[in-house]
């Protein structure tokens, strides 16, 4: 029997725009990076959108980001890669992921090289549950329809502490589970009275998180860590450099509270390897830092045989399908930095974020990134 051309091939990608985005913050913030001088504070999210669109008239949008520096970078490099999706047939997620990542092996399979990928593959990954009419959550198989969540946008460094005091009391009355605050302040005593003075205020059955950025050494993760115990802390972040393998599996050992950490890793190989050395209780890796869902998915399923927490950093907007179809205890972290992004916001809920039932990420482009949009390039014919 003939079977035709079309019904062999079945729906193609037609259409692909990339847009570079440079989203303002309220107000600018800094971490323990910026007080020790390695960084300048963040006033700034860069954002990397990818829309696609196939013959048949389906739609996917997905996004990365990077920080500070990268976006022309990351923008470019995914310019460079977008083409090769067209004609392709867009269920192939795994096969169209390995195929990006080798046309460009010469800059490596990490970094930008990768970063620059996630932003399509989130895109096919969205497109993918918008046609099967499901929310991508239940795409993967959902556990749970809501996450616990915990904001860290209210308690960065730069803020006194009466105001990451004011902000803590604001954001659980929006309904948000438990409260991470920055610390790695040049003068420890500076750490140990936050944190005194915030576990004070939210009493001990609420769950509080610090986060380190990197800036202890060995010995004094050690001594802090062990000064921190008494105040029951769901986890201490990146207390060391965040390649300090052996650093952080010596630290988790040592140390009754959880150690959390891999936002900063940028390979899906890297991570694996961090999980594989006992390196951190809580696995935080970040989908558009190690290339997308695609590889997100394979270091959770690691995660997951190891009965190992999630937590994944930032953009709530992705990582809330993925923490809902992960087995184990997850959370994920609440910024509203993203917010201006989109048309539709998510919703919290007794400690909550709730996961969307729109088809995909439940997600649409807010007409404003307009004006903060740097950069834009089309491929192919719109059907």
């Amino acid at each position: 029997m003939h079977v035709s051309s079309t019904e062999t091939q079945g729906d193609r990608i037609a259409w692909i725009r990339l847009r570079s985005v440079d989203l303002p913050l309220a107000a600018p913030v800094s971490d323990a990076k910026v007080l020790t001088g390695k960084q300048r504070p963040l006033a700034s999210v860069a954002l990397l959108f990818a829309e696609l669109e196939t013959a048949q008239g389906h739609a996917g949008m997905g996004f990365g980001y990077t920080l500070r520096t990268g976006a022309r970078a990351q923008f470019e490099h995914a310019c460079e890669m977008a083409p090769l999706l067209l004609g392709e047939d867009p269920n192939d997620i795994s096969r169209l992921w390995s195929k990006l990542l080798w046309a460009g092996a010469s800059v490596g399979r990490s970094g930008v090289a990768v970063q620059a990928i996630a932003a399509l593959d989130t895109a096919l990954w969205d497109l993918k549950a918008r046609r099967a009419g499901l929310p991508l959550s239940k795409l993967l198989g959902a556990r749970r329809d809501a996450v616990r969540c915990y904001n860290t946008s209210g308690g960065y460094l730069q803020a006194s502490i009466e105001e990451v005091l004011d902000k803590a009391t604001a954001s659980r009355a929006r309904g948000i589970g438990g409260i991470k605050m920055k610390v790695g302040h040049p003068d420890r005593r500076v750490d140990l009275q936050r944190v005194e003075a915030l576990r004070r205020q939210l009493g001990d059955e609420v769950p509080l998180m610090v986060d380190v950025n990197q800036q202890w050494d060995r010995t004094t993760a050690l001594r802090m860590g062990r000064a921190l115990e008494c105040y029951a802390l769901e986890w201490i972040e990146e207390p060391l450099d965040a390649h300090d393998m052996a650093g952080h599996a010596a630290l988790a050992a040592q140390l009754d509270t959880p150690i959390g950490t891999g936002e900063m890793l940028t390979s899906g190989a890297d991570v694996h390897a961090f999980i594989e050395s006992g390196a951190m209780n809580v696995l935080m890796h970040d989908a558009p830092r190690i290339g997308g869902i695609t590889p997100f998915l394979k270091a959770a399923t690691l995660a997951e045989i190891r009965g190992m927490t999630l937590a994944p950093h930032f953009v709530m907007e992705i990582h809330l399908h993925l923490a809902a179809a992960y087995e184990h205890e997850t959370w994920v972290e609440h910024f509203e930095w993203l917010e201006p992004a989109f048309n539709e916001r998510l919703e919290i809920r007794d400690g909550a974020l709730i996961v969307p039932q729109r088809p995909g990420l439940g997600l649409s482009i807010h007409e404003q990134v307009g004006g903060w949009t740097l950069a834009e390039r089309s491929f192919g014919a719109r059907p």
